[in-house]
């Protein structure tokens, strides 16, 4: 009988564990969402210095549609400029950059459109697997957010209703029994208004997987709440395009949020 031991490399994964553990540690993480179509490589140097003294945990990069095909680009002086880690949050099965940290496995489980619950995964998984990143399964739950984002018309899907809090516990339960690692309730993005902090609390209470919660989060009030109410890592994109001050005063808010509970 031959005995074959797994490959280490295959089953690093450094980012999940750390997630993992803080969730564990009740520590609360930031991550800033970057579109490629939206940044200037000129200003961005300073903007990723901005981020390191800010304490940003994770960089996601993508999007529902990229135009500017700038993603590796950026990768390379992210990798140049700090350590924080990279993750692919990708609007289909082309956007996949294996000088990426890892990538987020987006299951579409709040909608019907098989395309994006297993379709785009099938044709994308060849590639996945000889990228090197890490895998991080993530279920994905769209929240209508006051308007049509470019997920939902992309996708083709509808969102879960904002005060439908069961309805999304309910999903984020059964993402959770498939086997989904990760959970993220996401408003979209250019959201009216974020995922309420009842239905936050609500999934967070259904399920024991860490929690992101995106869209929408554009003051420090909205992302106060997010974190009360149970999510354990906010994203943040568009907000901070329109006020660059904004990534300060909500990372405060996080920092502020893990001293009170160290």
């Amino acid at each position: 009988m031959i005995l074959i031991l797994p490959n280490p490399q295959k089953m690093s994964r450094p980012i999940l564990d750390k997630i993992y553990l803080n969730k564990q540690l009740h520590k609360k993480s930031l991550a800033v969402l970057l579109d490629p179509d939206k940044v200037e490589l000129e200003t961005f140097d300073v903007f990723l210095l901005d981020c390191v003294e800010n304490h940003v945990d994770y960089f996601l990069i993508g999007g529902s549609l990229i135009t500017n095909n700038i993603m590796g680009e950026m990768i390379a002086i992210i990798r140049q400029k700090t350590n924080i880690p990279v993750i692919i949050f990708p609007g289909n099965s082309l956007h996949v950059e294996p000088n990426a940290d890892g990538i987020l496995l987006l299951s579409l489980i709040s909608g019907r459109n098989p395309e994006y619950l297993i379709g785009q995964h099938v044709i994308a998984a060849p590639s996945l697997r000889k990228s090197g990143l890490e895998i991080l399964s993530t279920g994905y739950i769209l929240v209508d957010s006051g308007r049509q984002t470019t997920v939902s018309y992309i996708s083709n899907t509808t969102p879960i209703p904002h005060d439908k809090p069961d309805v999304a516990a309910c999903t984020a339960m059964a993402g959770e029994m498939l086997g989904q690692k990760l959970m993220y309730l996401d408003g979209g993005s250019g959201a009216l208004y974020p995922v309420s902090a009842k239905m936050i609390k609500k999934v967070r209470t259904s399920i024991d997987l860490p929690l992101i919660v995106g869209g929408g989060i554009n003051s420090t009030e909205k992302a106060s709440a997010a974190l009360e109410a149970g999510a354990d890592i906010i994203v943040i994109g568009n907000a901070f395009e329109k006020n660059p001050a904004l990534l300060t005063e909500i990372a405060e808010v996080v920092q502020n949020f893990n001293l009170s509970v160290a």
